[in-house]
């Protein structure tokens, strides 16, 4: 009778997790959905509203692990406004839009010695990453069209280097700072601080243009944001992010450099 009842207490335990699509992988606490991000509304009368020049925008991140390394990179997919206050940019804000529709995927193997060799474009690889991310082909319009934009909206800015930029001189003011806002990936949104450089470029005493780049690199977990690996829409693959994981890391480091003009 123990036998018995340890067995059916198994069996059941198992077709309920079976059912509910269960596994080790999936108990990883998932960041909450969220709509797409509200445009940051000026903090400050003397901001001046600066749009992102789509044209010069590069965003890459890397994601190394023991067997792999991939590189992925996106150029003139970036749109957005920033809103920039040159008496004090600790109350400037703005929402950075990422169109990773264009996202190309560039893989390094290692050797039986460990060591790393030329880097190649995998087309499956790039197939899987658009699979994982639900923005491949079989994707329903609108759930592609979603999850195609990636949000950024920068709502603090704190331990400027500097916070007058009138007070500064010359053409060319450079000022680091922190960021920090809400960063929305997959439909999923997480609080998410960079490190950043800007430039900030004067024509006499007038704010003309800046460049925005990243101090050190930021770190998105796929696990957090549910992508994960998928044979096609709506079906998971056998393989979890965790026994991929020797080939596939779970977090991507990310960089951008961004220009941005007075409107």
């Amino acid at each position: 009778m123990r036998c018995t009842a340890l067995c059916l207490e198994t069996l059941t335990l198992t077709a309920v997790m079976a059912l509910a699509g269960c596994s080790k992988e999936e108990s990883v606490d998932l960041a909450p959905t969220a709509a797409a991000l509200e445009a940051a509304k000026p903090k400050s009368a003397q901001g001046a509203a600066m749009e992102i020049v789509k044209d010069s925008s590069q965003v890459s991140f890397v994601m190394d692990a023991p067997l792999e390394k991939i590189r992925g990179k996106l150029i003139g997919s970036t749109t957005g406004t920033i809103q920039v206050d040159p008496t004090d940019i600790t109350r400037s804000n703005g929402l950075i839009r990422i169109d990773i529709g264009g996202i190309e995927l560039f893989q390094t193997v290692a050797d039986d010695n460990g060591e790393f060799g030329g880097e190649k474009k995998s087309e499956v690889q790039n197939q899987h990453a658009r699979a994982w991310l639900e923005i491949s082909d079989d994707a329903p319009p609108a759930v592609r069209r979603e999850n195609q934009v990636v949000e950024y909206k920068i709502d603090e800015i704190r331990e400027a280097s500097a916070k007058d930029l009138t007070k500064l001189t010359g053409p060319k003011r450079t000022v680091t700072a922190g960021v920090t806002g809400d960063f929305r990936l997959h439909r999923r949104k997480v609080k998410k601080s960079a490190r950043v450089e800007v430039t900030f470029n004067y024509a006499g005493d007038r704010l003309d243009s800046a460049t925005f780049k990243t101090v050190e690199p930021v770190v998105v977990s796929l696990e957090e944001h549910d992508v994960r690996p998928r044979e096609a829409f709506g079906k998971l693959a056998q393989k979890t992010l965790a026994a991929l994981s020797p080939k596939v890391a779970k977090e991507a480091r990310v960089s951008f450099e961004l220009e941005a003009r007075v409107r």
